[in-house]
């Protein structure tokens, strides 16, 4: 396993808290069978094309129980609209010891978001991936071996740098540079806001900004906050932030 995300594992590992209850009368939807939750906007009707979010979670989130996935980052935002959020939004799980972009989850996240494109009618131009922490690591590598399912990124305090064990994705490249590169290569012009904290101590703020200066020196598609001050936390300011959501919005995949 990569160090940097054996140690973001490690360090993540105490178990989230319940907050609150997934629940209809919020928007929250598992249906029979469905190992995850899927936000429903309350205003939500068959002959809408609503856009959808895909949540990747931190690695304290992991299990099987759908809802801890719910309880950090996205879900405590969506859940305070109570049906107001205009975006459907599913809520995947890794399972215990896994990580994002390995083969099982990348499987699991897909199968997910096309359940969720056929059950509500998902416009599927407007398919969004955004993550923290572990899921911020999932957010790039995953945007960037699907960058034809997305139609912008955002990843928040994370990155592609670890010594990568075989099959992790982009283990073939080395560590550094080569790695960043191809995985910069590989999202091309997908639309990408990055968020990250200047005082993280758990995943360094230099990894955050060494992709985003790599995507702009492509010619990418990059928008990029630094939180003076802020720790790993960083996923609080940016899911906060009303603009976050009008810019995803208005970003479509043709």
């Amino acid at each position: 396993m990569p160090k940097l995300l054996a140690l973001v594992l490690a360090l993540s590992g105490c178990a989230t808290v319940v907050r609150f209850q997934p629940d209809l009368k919020d928007g929250f939807h598992r249906e029979a069978g469905a190992p995850y939750f899927v936000y429903v906007p309350s205003d939500w009707s068959a002959d809408k094309s609503p856009p959808l979010i895909v949540y990747l979670h931190g690695g304290a989130e992991r299990g099987a129980d759908g809802i801890l996935p719910t309880q950090v980052g996205l879900g405590p935002v969506v859940q305070a609209s109570h049906g107001a959020f205009p975006f459907v939004v599913i809520f995947p799980q890794a399972p215990d010891g896994s990580y994002w972009g390995m083969p099982d989850n990348n499987a699991r996240v897909l199968k997910a978001i096309d359940e969720t494109v056929a059950r509500y009618h998902v416009d599927p131009h407007r398919i969004y991936l955004t993550g923290n922490s572990l899921g911020g690591f999932g957010s790039w590598f995953m945007g960037a071996l699907y960058a034809d399912r997305f139609a912008a990124l955002v990843p928040i305090c994370g990155g592609v740098r670890g010594r990568a064990p075989k099959g992790a994705p982009f283990a073939q490249y080395a560590d550094g540079p080569e790695r960043v590169r191809e995985v910069v290569k590989r999202i091309g012009k997908t639309p990408v806001w990055a968020f990250h904290g200047a005082a993280d101590w758990l995943v360094p703020v230099a990894y955050s900004r060494e992709l985003v200066q790599a995507l702009k020196d492509a010619g990418g598609n990059v928008h990029y906050t630094e939180f003076a001050g802020v720790g790993h936390a960083s996923w609080v300011p940016a899911y906060a932030d009303p603009a976050l959501f009008t810019w995803l919005a208005e970003q479509r995949k043709e």
